[in-house]
């Protein structure tokens, strides 16, 4: 059974403890919640005595902290990871970059930087596989004292991580005072239900954390709604037990072998003349319209031919349709719905919008699969704007409509019109159509070949009227005709009306097309022969 050591039974069993192994590391992995990528890991201090079990870091810790013994522990974790690293790198495994605790008693002692330095030297460690976090509350009441350490941890190379962000008094002056590398968000602040005060609290810290540049670690992540929340807001890299709890040596050398690795990244730089970070505070007015006032948008990076969602609105999800989820569409990879002529046609636009910094529209067909709707294709006409950028990935605002009905009306029509019109070619037919809310006529091949009609006629019929084609009799009973096709009155007219200077009779009929809300939007015309003109 495990028994909680007292603090005289600490003291004594240090030494020993240290020296033998009773004292150890542990590794608790950081992944991509995007990716399952592990992008590091953090070294945890344990202490297992062989006679009471195990015991906590919040007992032991502040013993050795009262007692100035804190820094040689510290050392000892330090070195620790120094012999793992050189074990990985002897024997061609590829390691990940490892953080290191470092206390405030550490930062008050002088010398703590060079001893890490030669311990990393005598092991011959790359600086890049070796991080180091220092706490918020380190920094209390010392900012110009680690102020320094930071300066000299970066001469040597070091990564500095500021660990436990959010738990103390002064954080934003830490912040402003402090340059740290990486920050990690105590999750503590999601304890309760997602969203509500932690969640606005966490959020505009991701997105303060953005315009500093600075990656965010969210730790202690425990359940999947938590990190899908932190992958919402822009926190994609998580530390936690439901990915891994902190495993030993032999355990996490395993893991690496196991799991991919990916570096991680710096923080997308928003563009400077919009304020792109609010659409990241669930309080802003950039969120407000965002969700309630424009249509359809989303915002998602991209990075070498990959694309991931960050954030979507309800207007989207329905724009989508598929009765798919907010949840499904985040964690749908929206690249993988094209064909590669349509991933084409969306990835161009993507690059123009970066080149340009301007709007960039395009429409394109994907196909989606719910398990509602099971699979089908929409058209997807999409408005693309960047709105951050790295050197090697871009931050997306895109606003979308779905066009497939239209498309598919259209397409039907026009296959319908060309067979049409193919056929007209065989007989004494003609085509045209008429776009009524601009008044513009299009003529078939054979109107303009024959008739001499132009290949556009605006303000129709009445040019057709001045040259002739429709007689000076028949104009106003035309003229009626477009009026109710315009005003809608009737889907379809047919007649006998003597067209050109020969006043040849023709069968002329008109068909109305109507857009999804039943307003009047194209009339297709044809004449057909009736009787051969004298001569011919």
């Amino acid at each position: 059974m495990n028994r909680k050591m007292t603090e005289e039974e600490f003291l004594y069993c240090f030494e020993e403890a240290l020296a033998s192994g009773d004292i150890y590391v542990t590794y608790q992995p950081k992944i991509n919640h995007s990716t399952g990528r592990m992008i590091g890991a953090e070294a945890l201090m344990r202490w297992s005595d062989r006679e009471r079990g195990m015991q906590y870091p919040s007992d032991f810790i502040p013993v050795l902290e009262k007692n100035d013994l804190i820094y040689r522990a510290d050392l000892g974790v330090f070195e620790a990871v120094c012999k793992m690293l050189r074990r990985c790198l002897d024997q061609g495994i590829k390691p990940v970059p490892i953080s290191v605790n470092m206390s405030r008693y550490d930062i008050y002692r002088k010398n703590y930087v060079e001893e890490i330095e030669k311990l990393r030297i005598k092991y011959c460690v790359p600086v890049n596989y070796l991080h180091v976090e220092v706490t918020e509350t380190s920094a209390i009441g010392g900012t110009e004292l680690v102020s320094g350490v930071l300066r000299q941890l970066h001469d040597y190379g070091y990564i500095v991580e500021m660990d436990d962000f959010g738990s103390g008094y002064s954080s934003l002056n830490i912040l402003k005072d402090l340059e740290v590398d990486i920050i990690k968000l105590d999750m503590r602040f999601l304890s309760g239900s997602i969203g509500g005060r932690g969640g606005t609290i966490i959020s505009a810290i991701v997105q303060m954390a953005k315009w500093l540049g600075t990656p965010v670690i969210a730790e202690g992540v425990e359940t999947m709604e938590q990190a899908d929340y932190m992958k919402s807001i822009g926190c994609k890299y998580v530390q936690g037990y439901l990915y891994s709890k902190p495993v030993p040596e032999e355990e996490f050398m395993q893991k690496i072998q196991q799991v991919d690795h990916e570096p991680l990244s710096p923080a997308i730089d928003l563009i400077s003349t919009m304020d792109a970070g609010r659409f990241w505070d669930p309080a802003s007015m950039e969120t407000l319209i965002f969700n309630n006032f424009v249509g359809g948008a989303v915002i998602f990076s991209y990075k070498d031919g990959e694309a991931e969602i960050l954030r979507v609105n309800k207007k989207y999800v329905r724009e989508i349709g598929m009765n798919m989820l907010e949840h499904e569409v985040i964690s749908t990879d929206p690249l993988s719905t094209f064909d590669d002529h349509n991933r084409k046609i969306y990835e161009d636009a993507l690059m123009r919008a970066v080149e340009t910094n301007d709007e960039v529209s395009c429409e394109t067909w994907r196909t989606l699969c719910s398990k509602t709707c099971g699979e089908d294709k929409i058209c997807i006409r999409s408005f693309i704007r960047m709105i951050g950028k790295t050197d090697t990935q871009y931050l997306f605002y895109v606003m979308v409509q779905n066009i497939t009905s239209e498309r598919k009306r259209f397409e039907t029509l026009y296959d319908s019109e060309r067979r049409f019109r193919f056929a007209s070619e065989q007989a004494n037919v003609y085509a045209w159509e008429v776009d009524l809310a601009t008044k513009i006529m299009r003529p078939c091949f054979r109107c303009m070949r024959d008739l001499n009609v132009p290949p556009v006629v605006h303000n129709y019929p009445e040019p057709l009227i001045e040259n002739g084609i429709f007689p000076p009799d028949y104009a106003d009973m035309y003229r009626e005709w477009m009026r109710q096709i315009e005003a809608g009155e009737v889907d379809q007219l047919e007649g006998i009306i003597p067209l050109t200077v020969g006043r040849i009779p023709f069968h002329v009929r008109y068909t109305l097309e109507r857009d999804e809300n039943g307003k009047p939007l194209k009339a297709y015309g044809s004449a057909t022969m009736v009787v051969e003109s004298e001569g011919k």
